[in-house]
């Protein structure tokens, strides 16, 4: 009984952030605020958890919250310096004639230009990246937050050249004294490779459906019909990209390792999609538009969306010039993270700002400014104020208005950060964190039917630290441990911590503060809970298939778990065609 109190005590911050957020719709403000009294209310009256970790784990979220606030900052900064300069109308015109369709514009820039993002830099920096752009060619704000966070699954495992498995699983079991006798007398970087190895293989299996259900999400949220059937027409040309993805990133990772499968999976997959969609390949001759501006939902519009076009008299950029920030972007971003001197120096010590020791508690917070993608992103601004030939005038005004719509973010993220981490941080002499305590219970209740629960440990561990990285950390051992307990052995107890990266990579698409930092980049604010009830459709769609697909690996060969695992792919696709809302009432009158 103890237990269960216990338990339920533990789940309480998510669910008053899931309470209040989601399911009552109120302001993220609002809802971390709450959120983070109870936290912090949990862990010193019920934990036992030190004052002064709850103090240093406060200060360390507000230093993050302040670097993902620098992030969002460079983007929007990046997206109103190439508006002021012309460069969005020559990149608007370029979508236009590779296809008008929204559809294809959404699976090239969010899934495989937002992929090859993702595999550079992580952190969030996809929809940084992809949303304001996606906004500038004539999407919802809210439409293009949502389809970037759908991305944020199948590429995160191997984001930031492939950080996630790289420190977050490796941190997480090497070293441990019941992974090195479990494995022995196969080596920890090999066992780590075969991890690697198994990630892109449920990775690629689940996610090669990612676009498909992406664009029935856009077009049965943000289409004049409100049909998922209207996006799933384009279902050839959605697989087509989903596995000229998927394909080349299985391949990377099973002959160079966890560091390249994104990243190369995104630009392979670009040079094959993009001349195929400029060729009409497998896209049918329905083409999908938006409804008129002036019939899309207030809820759908944020500032960005506002922008007024001020070359519309002058004459086109050329295409490259227009493009050549976002080169730029990506070709710093991938020297910065792959060219080991350096990294080395960026990250150095010298190029660190620390805080060790908060408040005696044991908790360091350290920065590294340069090494932020939020300095690439500033960079690039000041690349196109002078590659552009921008008036000093045009780029302080892009400064103001970057300044302005990055405070608008502030407040929810300054609240949602450090409740994570007093969340995370919450373990005293008498019990776990709260993070460890939830995932004993959930193993305790389910038994040998653990690997179809280990990917909902690693949504859960994302959801609230906002990170495939750390939810490896903090739930590697965990899992590992587990399936070693329900007799799997070292090869299904690998299988089982690949499960753990393929949840957190999940999570990321209904974490609250990349929804907060994604949706402040396009300048939409106060919609955070209704985003992440959208897209707890493709999550739940990935979290379910990952564990029957973990499940037919465990068992071997041709089994029923490959059949169960079609069925809840076909499952959710009918769901989705049969799920057909209905016109606003502007545009059922016209209709």
């Amino acid at each position: 009984m103890a237990g269960l109190v216990t338990f339920i005590l533990a789940l309480l911050p998510i669910a008053t952030v899931f309470l209040l957020l989601v399911v009552l719709a109120r302001s993220a403000k609002f809802s971390m605020l709450i959120a983070y009294v109870v936290t912090v209310a949990t862990a010193l009256l019920v934990w036992g958890t030190e004052l002064t970790t709850v103090m240093g784990a406060t200060v360390n979220g507000a230093v993050t919250a302040i670097s993902l606030l620098y992030i969002v900052f460079g983007a929007i900064l990046m997206l109103y310096t190439l508006e002021e300069s012309g460069g969005i109308r020559a990149i608007r015109s370029g979508f236009t004639s590779i296809s008008p369709d929204r559809r294809v514009q959404a699976i090239i820039i969010a899934w495989l230009f937002g992929s090859l993002i993702e595999g550079a830099s992580g952190f969030g920096t996809p929809a940084a990246i992809a949303a304001p752009l996606l906004v500038a060619i004539g999407f919802p704000a809210m439409a293009a937050v949502m389809v970037t966070l759908i991305i944020q699954s199948t590429p995160v495992s191997f984001g930031a050249v492939g950080t996630p498995i790289l420190v977050g699983v490796n941190t997480g079991l090497s070293g441990q004294q019941i992974v090195e006798t479990t494995i022995a007398p196969m080596a920890f970087t090999d066992y780590l490779f075969e991890i690697a190895v198994k990630v892109a293989t449920i990775h690629g299996l689940v996610g090669f459906l990612i676009p498909l259900i992406l664009v029935g999400m856009l077009t049965r949220f943000f289409g004049a019909n409100r049909s998922f059937i209207e996006g799933f027409r384009i279902w050839k040309f959605a697989l087509f990209a989903g596995l000229a993805f998927t394909v080349p990133y299985w391949i990377s990772a099973n002959l160079l390792g966890p560091e390249f499968p994104s990243l190369l999976g995104g630009i392979i997959g670009l040079l094959i999609v993009v001349p195929a969609a400029k060729r009409g390949l497998f896209i049918p001759r329905d083409s999908f538009d938006f409804p008129p501006r002036k019939d899309w939902d207030e809820a759908w519009v944020g500032k960005l969306d506002d922008l007024e076009d001020h070359h519309a008299s002058k004459p086109l950029m050329p295409l490259l010039k227009a493009w050549a920030p976002y080169v730029f972007v990506v070709l710093l971003l991938i020297l910065t993270r792959t060219v080991e001197p350096l990294k080395a120096w960026l990250t150095s010590p010298g190029m660190t700002v620390a805080f060790d020791d908060l408040f005696g508690s044991g908790i360091n917070s350290r920065t590294q400014v340069l090494y932020l993608p939020g300095t690439v992103l500033i960079l690039a601004s000041m690349f196109t104020f002078f590659y552009h030939g921008m008036k000093g005038s045009d780029y302080a005004k892009a400064l103001k208005s970057s300044g302005t719509t990055m405070m608008a973010a502030a407040p929810a993220l300054l609240l949602a950060v450090p409740m994570v981490q007093v969340f995370l941080n919450s373990a005293s002499d008498r019990l776990a964190s709260m993070p460890i305590v939830l995932a004993e219970g959930v193993s305790a209740a389910v038994g040998n039917a653990w690997p179809m629960f280990a990917p909902l440990i690693g949504a859960m561990g994302a959801f609230v630290a906002g990170s495939n990285t750390v939810s490896n950390m903090m739930f590697s051992l965990f899992q590992f441990s587990t399936a070693e307990q329900i007799g799997l052995g070292a090869a299904g107890a690998g299988t089982v911590v690949a499960l753990q990266a393929i949840g957190g990579a999940a999570g990321n698409m209904i974490c609250v503060h990349n929804v907060v930092a994604a949706s402040a980049t396009v300048g939409l604010t106060d919609r955070e809970g209704a985003i992440i009830r959208q897209t707890l459709i493709p999550m739940a769609y990935y979290v379910v298939q990952g564990g029957l697909i973990g499940f037919a690996l465990l068992a071997g060969g041709f089994n029923m778990w490959w059949i169960a695992a079609a069925i809840w792919a076909a499952a959710v696709l009918f769901a989705m065609s049969r799920n057909r809302g209905h016109a606003p009432a502007a545009m059922a009158v016209k209709g």
